[in-house]
Order: structure tokens, then C-alpha cells, then sequence
């Protein structure tokens, strides 16, 4: 079994501007969330997207 088309992860500086149903990680500054949202990439095999300024989800296509 394989998830297709599913966000995998939410990484933010604002915790009211997150999804439901995926895993979130709250960072301190943008600097710190787009480290992690690279790292996510890599390790979930997802592409990371940068919705607004303080909200990146990870999402497997």
C-alpha cells in the first residue's frame, strides 16, 4: 500500500494556520522552518510546498 496525492506533514511558525490529519512540526523562525521542510522532502520522499509565509506542508504526489 502506497499513499498518493496525501499531505504526509505541516511545518509552521503560526499553529492556527495548520491542516488537519497530518503530522506538524512548530518552529521558532522561517529560517528553522525551511530547514526542516527540506529535511522532511528527503526522509517522507515528498515535495515540500510553501503555502504562505509561516505554513510549508509536505505532500506525496
Amino acid at each position: 500500500m502506497t499513499l498518493d496525492k496525501f499531505i504526509l506533514a505541516a511545518i509552521t511558525t503560526n499553529p492556527n494556520k495548520v491542516p488537519s490529519g497530518a503530522a506538524v512540526f512548530h518552529c521558532e523562525s522561517r529560517e528553522e522552518m525551511e530547514v526542516i521542510a527540506t529535511n522532511l522532502e528527503a526522509i517522507l520522499d515528498g515535495i515540500a510546498h510553501m503555502l504562505t509565509e509561516e505554513l510549508y506542508v509536505i505532500v506525496k504526489h
